[in-house]
Formats: C-alpha cells, structure tokens, sequence
C-alpha cells in the first residue's frame, strides 16, 4: 500500500459487503474493509471468534483458526477492493478465485484474534485480478500470499 495514494473509500462495512460479494455464512470471511486506496490496496478486518463454525473440527481441544479461510478471506477482501475500485458498484457480482502463489503460514490465529488482511494490487487484465496479501494480527504476519481472481456478471 502506498500511504500517499487516495482513500477511494474509508469504510466498507458489512452491509455494503453484503451487497457488493455473493458470499454469504458460512463463506463470507471478512467484517469489512477500511482504506480502500486509488492504487488498488486495502485492508480486510476479521474479528476471530471461539463460535466460527471451522472449530467444531479445526481443532477441538486447540482451536486454531484454518490457513485456507485466511487465504479464501485475502481473495475476498480483493474482492471487495476490485469491485468497489473499479466500478463503485454494489451490485453482487461473481468473484472466481483462480490462483494461489507463494502461499505461507507464518503463526497460528487463535480465537479472539483480529486479522488485518493486507491487500495490495499486483496488476490486473480486463477482468482478472492479481493481488499480494499479508494477514496480520497485532501487526505479525501470520500468513501471507499472491491471489489472483476473475470479477464476472
């Protein structure tokens, strides 16, 4: 993210998610988006909770938050950036993940954390879209990867 690019948009809250992403619970992995910049860049908010339905399973007696939900939830937040970016719609649209790079997990989220998820545009063409991602909690990478996407009617 380049601190010196425009905020496009502050705030999208989930109301505005809701109306801009098809997902819906249990797959929409994102609270909202804050500091939507000119340079295709913001930051995706998820308020962890013990009641995540990943932890029935992942893992009972230590629960730990799934690395492929914070990957899905960086596509999402791209999403949302791309969307909004581009054609300040909010009308629901399809978003197809395609690609997965570089894809790390650094430390394990645990419930009660808050994950920033980091998006910054690597490029795009027509209508795919290709996105570096760090999720963080209490400014540590905890993962981090290269998303790419393609945004349809």
């Amino acid at each position: 993210m380049t601190e010196g690019s425009p905020i496009k948009f502050e705030l999208v809250d989930i109301n505005a998610i809701l109306q801009t992403l098809p997902h819906r619970f249990p797959m929409l992995l994102i609270d909202r988006v804050i500091n939507i910049r000119a340079d295709y860049s913001g930051i995706g908010i998820k308020n962890v909770t013990f009641n995540e339905p990943a932890f029935q399973g992942h893992f009972p007696e230590r629960p730990v938050y799934p690395g492929v939900m914070m990957i899905e939830a960086m596509a999402q937040t791209a999403g949302v950036i791309g969307i909004k970016s581009v054609e300040g719609t909010e009308k629901p649209r399809a978003v197809y993940f395609l690609t997965i790079d570089k894809c790390k997990f650094r430390k394990p989220v645990l419930p009660g954390d808050t994950i920033e998820y980091h998006m910054r545009s690597l490029g795009r063409r027509k209508t795919m879209w290709w996105f570096h991602g760090d999720a963080k909690v209490n400014g540590q990478v905890v993962a981090e990867a290269d998303v790419g996407a393609m945004l349809t009617d």
